[in-house]
């Protein structure tokens, strides 16, 4: 090969690359990682067993008043969604999602964990499913929040990735008990081949277990009125 046609082959690549480089919104970068970091910091609390010192520990540092610790959390935790999700709402207003080729990853996953948290999933869904089509964002991320999406609509989810918690009565004590479960799944024989195709690394009853919940398909009927025994 001629040198100076491959000495223009590599400064078009160095020009290509550093222009792709160029379109990454730093900032933008940088608020969606505080964004999500801010998302999972109390879910993080929630999400594991807190001996009574680290409880102690956390009230002090969150000023806490006396009373129910995850209650307290719980109420924090709503009060960062509701301004993560206002902030990202201004931010697809801006720049539509954003995704891999303005934040790159991970951070392209930041709006979509503080809107998959939110009230307003339905609303931002075709705009999550344009940018799964579009390789801006995983589309096994695009399936979480459709199903998150159905289950909230009380409808049977596709992939089997949500959990549900609901207080049942136990068939054997009679007595009321609160239980996980996962969320009654369309044509639930076929789940698996759904969920590799959609990008998940796991079946349904691994995932279930990851997630601390032995899994049983249930009908819509059984799920809606928590007959999940």
């Amino acid at each position: 090969m001629n040198l100076k046609i491959f000495t223009l082959i590599i400064l078009t690549l160095c020009f290509a690359q550093a222009k792709a480089q160029r379109k990454i919104n730093l900032r933008l970068k940088h608020e969606l990682d505080s964004l999500y970091t801010l998302d999972q910091k109390y879910r993080a609390m929630m999400s594991v067993k807190l001996d009574s010192v680290k409880i102690d520990s956390i009230k002090k540092a969150l000023n806490f008043k006396e009373g129910n610790f995850y209650s307290q959390l719980n109420h924090l935790m709503d009060e960062t969604d509701s301004s993560n999700v206002k902030r990202v709402e201004e931010i697809i207003a801006q720049y539509g999602y954003p995704g891999t080729s303005l934040v790159d990853t991970p951070t392209n996953q930041a709006a979509f964990f503080v809107l998959q948290h939110s009230t307003v999933i339905d609303k931002y869904l075709p705009l999550v499913e344009k940018a799964a089509k579009d390789k801006e964002l995983p589309f096994r991320l695009y399936a979480m929040m459709k199903d998150r999406s159905l289950m909230y609509n009380k409808k049977e989810q596709i992939w089997g990735t949500q959990i549900k918690g609901m207080t049942v009565i136990n068939r054997q004590t009679k007595k009321p008990q609160f239980k996980y479960f996962v969320w009654p799944i369309t044509d639930p024989k076929k789940v698996n081949k759904r969920r590799k195709q959609a990008g998940f690394d796991q079946t349904v009853e691994e995932n279930a277990k990851r997630l601390g919940v032995s899994y049983k398909a249930y009908t819509l009927e059984q799920g809606l009125k928590g007959e999940v025994y």
